[in-house]
């Protein structure tokens, strides 16, 4: 799974919304992108998952394609190949 960029926070607020089915200007949106902007345990997970990504990528860790498959499914993403 290779992305050209890595995501900005208005990219990861479009994925949050798009699974909720609401617009980036909804009321429901704009609560958790203030919640996101001021919540400290929010963002050390977010700074901890980015840390986590970074090292599989700088260290090439190669995983099964079992074990890809259940952490996307876990993450409720889709698997883009480009």
């Amino acid at each position: 799974m290779a992305h050209s960029h890595e995501p900005t926070c208005k990219d990861v607020m479009n994925h949050i919304c798009d699974n909720l089915g609401e617009d980036l200007d909804s009321p429901k949106c704009t609560e958790i992108k203030n919640h996101l902007e001021h919540c400290d345990k929010c963002q050390k997970y977010y700074q901890s998952i980015k840390i986590t990504i970074q090292s599989y990528k700088t260290y090439q860790v190669k995983i099964t394609d079992d074990v890809h498959r259940s952490l996307m499914d876990f993450l409720n993403l889709d698997d883009c190949e480009e």
